[in-house]
C-alpha cells in the first residue's frame, strides 16, 4: 500500500523505532527490498537518487516502484534521495513518488531554507512529504568530501531551518558520510540527542552503510526514525555477482543470487531498526 513519508514516521516517532530507506539501482534490488519487507511485515521506504538516475531511467524506476507499491501489503514510501535539480524532484512528483528530499545542504543556510520552502509549497500541495538536510553529510551522494565537525548541523538552527523550510523531516549530520567509510566514523551522539530534544520533526540519517549495530542502536534511541541504507547492499550484491560467474553459473541465476543477498541485507536491518512487526 502506498503512503507518504510523514505517515510512516509519525507510527515510527510514536513507538520509537527506526524505517530504512532503501535505494534500489534495478529490478532485482526493488524486488529483494520489498520481499524482505513482506517477510518482516515491515514499513518501508523505497527510494532511487538522482546521482542514480543515469543507472537506471527515471521512468523505469517510476514504472517499477509504483507498481511493486500498489501491489504491497505493507506500508510502502516512494521516495526520490538527495534531489537538486528542480525539474527532476517536480518529474518524481508526478511520477507518484509520494516523498522528495530536497538536498540544498551544501548551500549557504538562507538559500537552502529558500530553495526547501519553494519544494514544499508544491509538494504539499500534491500530498508528497519534504525532507531537507541541515549542515552536511559528505561522501559519495553529498559530493567528495568527507564529513568533519564544521559541517555538523548546528542545533541552534533547527527548529527555525524546520520552520521557515516547512519539511516533513529533517536529516542531520553528525559524523557519518556517504559511500565506503575510508576510517571508522565517530558519531556524535550528544548533538543527535540535543538536536532531538527539541526538533518538531522526525530526524534521518544519511550514510548508514558501514555503522555498527550498535551504532544503529544508538542513533535510533536518541531520536533517528528514518535511516538511509545504499552502498552496503550494492556491495552485497556484488560479491554475490561475482561469486555466481565464478563458479561458471549461468546469468538468470546470478540475478537471483544478487536478489537473495539484497533481501538478507535489508531483512536484516529491519530487525535491527525495530520495523519488524510494525505493518
Amino acid at each position: 500500500m502506498l503512503v507518504t513519508l510523514e505517515e510512516i514516521l509519525k507510527d515510527a516517532e510514536q513507538k520509537k523505532y527506526g524505517v530504512g530507506l532503501f535505494n534500489m539501482l534495478n529490478l532485482e534490488m526493488a524486488r529483494g527490498i520489498i520481499d524482505a519487507a513482506e517477510e518482516e511485515r515491515s514499513p518501508i521506504i523505497l527510494g532511487v537518487a538522482e546521482v542514480h538516475l543515469p543507472v537506471i531511467p527515471f521512468d523505469y524506476a517510476c514504472h517499477i516502484m509504483n507498481k511493486i507499491a500498489k501491489e504491497a501489503t505493507v506500508p510502502v514510501c516512494l521516495h526520490f534521495d538527495h534531489g537538486t535539480n528542480y525539474k527532476k524532484i517536480l518529474t518524481a512528483m508526478k511520477g507518484g513518488f509520494t516523498s522528495v528530499m530536497y538536498d540544498g545542504s551544501a548551500l549557504p543556510y538562507e538559500e537552502n531554507i529558500a530553495n526547501t520552502k519553494e519544494i514544499s509549497k508544491i509538494a504539499h500541495a500534491l500530498g508528497v512529504s519534504v525532507e531537507a538536510e541541515l549542515g552536511h553529510v559528505g561522501g559519495a551522494e553529498g559530493g567528495a568530501d568527507d564529513g568533519h565537525e564544521a559541517m555538523y548541523t548546528n542545533v541552534d538552527q533547527v527548529n527555525d531551518f524546520i520552520r521557515r523550510a516547512d519539511i516533513d523531516a529533517l536529516a542531520v549530520a553528525i559524523g557519518t558520510a556517504h559511500g565506503q567509510y575510508k576510517v571508522k566514523p565517530k558519531l556524535d551522539i550528544g548533538r543527535l540527542k540535543e538536536i532531538y530534544d527539541i526538533a518538531a520533526k522526525p530526524l534521518v540519517l544519511h550514510g548508514g552503510s558501514g555503522l555498527s549495530d550498535d551504532d544503529f542502536r544508538n542513533t535510533i534511541k536518541n531520536g533517528i526514525r528514518k535511516v538511509n541504507i545504499c552502498t552496503e547492499m550494492c556491495m552485497a550484491a556484488h560479491r554475490a555477482y561475482t561469486f555466481a560467474f565464478n563458479e561458471n553459473t549461468n546469468f538468470e541465476i546470478a540475478l537471483q543470487v544478487a536478489k537473495k543477498s539484497v533481501q538478507e541485507i535489508v531483512r536484516e536491518k529491519m530487525i535491527l531498526f525495530g520495523s519488524s512487526g510494525k505493518a
